[in-house]
């Protein structure tokens, strides 16, 4: 009797333990579906390098990227391009059936009434600067399920930003003049900016104070009463043209060789691939090499 009852009870022992472990299975395939198929679903094209940047450090597929001379990730190789970032390829964008497309608000004027016509669905990502950018990056990760990949990028920043801190602190700030060149001009970078929130974050002093825009003309005798200690040259657009149009302004025009700036040396052309026109997620690396510009 004993025996038939020990017998009785681990089969029923064990019945149980398979319909368990069943369960979990059936629960964990179950999830794994319903993950893939929600990714399947995410048709999502991004318009700029810096967003595409963003996507792959999330982990987040594309179904179109921008068309660039700079290298994107190896992640969207064969992916569609879809065209330059001010002015994409709407029909073929709209080809992709896309959930949401990405582009950044500095476009947003530009662009918004394009996509509008087209009802296509577009959402413009603000990476005016770091803090923007890092908000976003959240918001992302919170919408797509890459919460730990957002959360990773922001205190890989935050590590930084207090490793630079505690480096210049103490020290004193440099005043820095920032010019944005574009091929045939340039204007004079705020702290409004991109690269002037990265030069205030640096310990400098933007020799341009109290503005709300990002950008101002240039006005050589105003900025020459300023004396910056240290000029920085951002090259976009056509980044070996830009230097040449500037290096041409510097030796042509007068007025610069009486900026103490030139006359010590401390004129710098800043790298594009590392200092674009928004945040990216080169912001460690400049934060980097901006330091042995402000402080020798």
């Amino acid at each position: 009797m004993r025996k038939s009852l020990a017998t009785l009870f681990g089969t029923v022992f064990i019945l149980l333990f398979l319909i368990t472990t069943s369960g979990c299975s059936s629960q964990q395939k179950k999830e794994a579906t319903e993950e893939k198929e929600s990714q399947d679903k995410d048709r999502i094209v991004s318009t700029t390098v810096a967003v595409t940047e963003i996507m792959d450090a999330l982990e987040i597929d594309l179904v179109g990227i921008p068309t660039s001379y700079k290298k994107l990730p190896q992640r969207y190789d064969g992916v569609t391009e879809v065209g330059n970032p001010m002015s994409p390829d709407m029909e073929l964008i709209m080809s992709l059936d896309p959930t949401e497309v990405m582009s950044v608000t500095t476009l947003k004027y530009d662009l918004v009434s394009h996509f509008e016509e087209l009802g296509v669905p577009v959402t413009f990502v603000n990476l005016e600067s770091i803090d923007h950018m890092l908000s976003e990056i959240r918001k992302i990760g919170e919408k797509y399920d890459r919460k730990e990949q957002a959360e990773a990028i922001v205190e890989k920043f935050h590590a930084k930003a207090s490793e630079i801190e505690k480096r210049v602190k103490g020290k004193k700030s440099p005043t820095v003049l920032i010019l944005m060149g574009v091929p045939g001009s340039y204007l004079v970078a705020t702290e409004k900016s991109y690269i002037g929130d990265l030069v205030k974050r640096s310990g400098g002093i933007n020799v341009v104070q109290g503005e709300d825009v990002e950008y101002l003309a240039s006005n050589t005798e105003y900025l020459h009463q300023s004396n910056p200690d240290i000029i920085l040259r951002a090259a976009h657009g056509m980044p070996e043209e830009v230097v040449e149009m500037f290096d041409k302004e510097f030796k042509e025009n007068d007025i610069w060789k009486h900026f103490d700036a030139v006359k010590n040396g401390r004129v710098y052309d800043l790298e594009e691939t590392l200092f674009g026109t928004t945040g990216n997620l080169a912001v460690t690396e400049a934060l980097e090499e901006l330091q042995p510009m402000l402080y020798p």
